[in-house]
């Protein structure tokens, strides 16, 4: 196995995108594709797993001592990034993106790159959605708010409907009033809470388009390289950082732990659907 070695990158912006998620532009590229991942050194932290949000960024949420130090840091301050990392997406054809929260931000390139026609977009408020402008100007773009505070008040899951679902507060111009119908789609790219893709997935499997379905997962991670263990999923050994971290709806449908289990630093499992 190739040793991948980190580089060190200098910060050259950085954009408060919700008040808990910030995009850091850096001044290096790597040829990362949609869904691949970094491990990101953080001085005085150590090295964490971060997915691209473009061949030159990472778009992070504050949620632990690791991100609160990367907030910390000021355009001029070095970071060290490990990668590209990890499978990837692999779109064709017709593109529905389906992302919960922060969680858009491994399928913004498939955006950028023009690959991605439609694209759902939920998150808890109005204040926490993420590329709301830069996804509109680039895709047909459904938003839910769990609170209804902007576009349709509800889940991602009730934009699969394929049905009208009436007028949002604060729609965005332009937008559609009649849910996405996945089976338009020849490939649907999602990524999210474990639990919100869980309910994705049993939607597209009714629906007979779970083998059209690619899923990102993020699962705790030590090593980013497949030898420590902790990302495995199930006892066969799937480790989310080799052999991920997108898999197939159809591999996940054989899945005992997805939506239902994560896994500690230890590797031991626990009860709640991932991170």
């Amino acid at each position: 196995m190739r040793e991948i070695a980190s580089v060190p990158v200098r910060i050259t912006e950085i954009r408060d995108e919700t008040p808990t998620i910030k995009t850091f532009e850096f001044d290096g590229c790597f040829s990362s594709k949609a869904g691949q991942f970094c491990m990101v050194w953080i001085p005085g932290v150590d090295e964490v797993p971060m997915g691209f949000s473009s061949p030159s960024s990472i778009t992070v949420q504050k949620v632990g001592e690791a991100t609160e130090a990367l907030f910390s840091l000021d355009v001029g301050d070095t970071i060290g990034i490990k990668g590209p990392l990890g499978n990837g997406y692999t779109p064709r054809g017709r593109v529905l993106a389906i992302a919960g929260g922060v969680g858009a931000a491994p399928l913004r390139p498939l955006a950028l790159e023009g690959l991605a026609d439609t694209f759902i977009l939920g998150a808890r408020t109005a204040g926490e959605i993420v590329y709301k402008d830069e996804l509109g100007s680039m895709t047909d773009l459904h938003i839910s708010t769990d609170d209804g505070t902007f576009g349709h008040h509800g889940f991602v899951t009730d934009l699969l409907s394929g049905v009208d679902y009436g007028k949002g507060k604060d729609d965005i111009k332009g937008q559609s009033k009649v849910g996405v119908n996945p089976e338009d789609y020849d490939t649907i790219c999602v990524c999210g809470p474990e639990i919100m893709m869980k309910n994705v997935l049993k939607i597209l499997d009714g629906l007979g388009a779970a083998d059209r379905a690619q899923f990102s997962l993020v699962r705790y991670m030590k090593c980013g390289v497949g030898i420590c263990g902790s990302c495995c999923l199930d006892d066969g050994g799937l480790r989310v950082c080799r052999d991920g971290p997108v898999f197939s709806g159809t591999d996940l449908l054989k899945s005992s732990e997805f939506g239902n289990y994560s896994r500690d630093a230890t590797g031991r499992r626990v009860f709640g659907g991932g991170h």
